[in-house]
Order: structure tokens, then C-alpha cells, then sequence
């Protein structure tokens, strides 16, 4: 089982696809985790790829797609895995649809995760991430507070506001985000294996009631 998030930043991908991955009983796999896990491996490709990180650069295609695609041949994504954050781009869904052709594997389902710009905005400039790189939480203000305030109910950390995250720089990151992921969502809805999940502004569900969601959306299409 091979599962796609997609959704532009503040969506809450990540936190439902971890959920799914618990629930399903495969391995969640972000592009940042794979980036981060190579540069501290110190081997050939992460030192390439911190090249580009370290002075606030995106990844280029062929890199990302190598470190992709050694990640994919590692024993814990037999069974199947949740993809956050990757592909990116039509370039990138091509390169996995070959490589996983390769490796006789398809790809199940593409879920997106579908949330108006002015809602994101808001909860990103409303969000605190847990800095721990073992845990990573993400919190919000307004429907998800820390039990205690600032203090990451999971590990105890001191949680943090990204320098990145104001209206600004979302309202920008929203504009790439938008720039690309048109041809990608019309690719895997030609390819019939797009799911779109309707997020509501006003009475937000909570990443559970989405992850139940789309649980139930792959045991239907598994039982075709």
C-alpha cells in the first residue's frame, strides 16, 4: 500500500498521515525526514543536499528523486508507506511512478487535503512546533493549544514559533505551492487515484475524523 499527502503547508498533512501510518501499520516518510536522516549520515547525497538547505534553497529534482528512490529500497517500506511532502512537482511524479514501476509496486491512492489560502494563513501565524527533532508536534493557538502553555504536552520541550511562519512569508510559500501543484493534482486525476478531502474553514475537524476518513476511502477502494 502505497499512500500520497498532498496539501499545501498548514493543511495538516503531516500530522494526518503519521495518524494514518499508526493506523494502517506503515512507515510515515516525509522529504524533510529524509533530508535531515542523510545530511547526518554525512554520505555523498546528503552532503549535496545541504548544500542547497543550508543556504535556504530548495532541493533540485535529481537529487531529491536519488534520495527518494534509496529511501523507498529500505527493508521498513515492504509493507507500504505514507508519502509527506514528496512529489512535489510533475517531474517528481513521473520519476516515482518509474522507479516504483521498477520495483513492481503502484501507487494506491493520492489524497489531497484541500483548505482556502485565508484559513491556512490563519493557522499557520497561529502555529507552535515542538523543536524536538524526535518529536515535532504541532500546535495551534486557537483549536489545538498545549495543554500547558508553550511546554509540548508529547516530550516537555519548550515549544517555538518558525521564523518563517507570518503572513508574509506563508502568503508567498502559498503562491509556489499553487504554482506547481495544479499539473500535479491533474496528473494523479488522470491517472484515477485522486482523493480530495474538503477541508471546512468554520468547523474544522480534527485529524482523527480526517484520518477515519480516508481510512475508510482505501478499504473501499481495496475491496474493488
Amino acid at each position: 500500500m502505497i499512500i500520497i499527502m498532498l496539501g499545501a503547508p498548514g493543511t495538516g498533512k503531516g500530522t494526518v498521515g503519521k495518524l494514518l501510518s499508526e493506523e494502517l501499520g506503515i512507515v510515515h516518510i516525509s522529504s524533510g525526514e529524509i533530508f535531515r536522516n542523510y545530511i547526518k549520515k554525512h554520505d555523498e547525497l546528503g552532503k549535496k543536499a545541504e548544500e542547497y538547505i543550508s543556504k535556504g534553497n530548495l532541493v533540485p529534482d535529481n537529487l531529491t528523486i536519488d534520495l527518494v528512490g534509496k529511501r523507498l529500497e529500505e527493508p521498513d517500506t515492504e509493507k507500504g508507506m505514507i508519502l509527506d511532502g514528496f512529489p512535489r512537482n510533475i517531474n517528481q511524479a513521473k520519476a516515482l511512478k518509474e522507479k516504483l514501476e521498477k520495483q513492481g509496486k503502484k501507487i494506491t491512492a493520492t489524497i489531497e487535503l484541500n483548505l482556502s489560502d485565508k484559513e491556512i494563513i490563519n493557522r499557520i501565524t497561529k502555529r507552535l512546533t515542538c523543536p524536538n527533532k524526535k518529536c515535532r508536534e504541532i500546535y495551534n493557538l486557537e483549536f489545538k493549544p498545549p495543554k500547558k502553555e508553550n511546554i509540548c504536552d508529547k516530550c516537555g520541550t519548550p515549544l517555538i514559533k518558525r521564523v518563517d511562519d507570518n503572513e508574509i512569508a506563508v502568503k508567498q510559500r502559498l503562491k509556489i505551492y499553487h504554482e506547481v501543484s495544479e499539473e500535479l493534482i491533474n496528473f494523479y486525476k488522470k491517472e484515477n487515484i485522486l482523493y480530495t478531502v474538503m477541508l471546512n474553514d468554520n468547523s474544522p475537524r480534527t485529524s482523527k475524523e480526517i484520518a477515519e476518513e480516508i481510512k475508510k476511502y482505501i478499504r473501499k477502494i481495496n475491496r474493488k
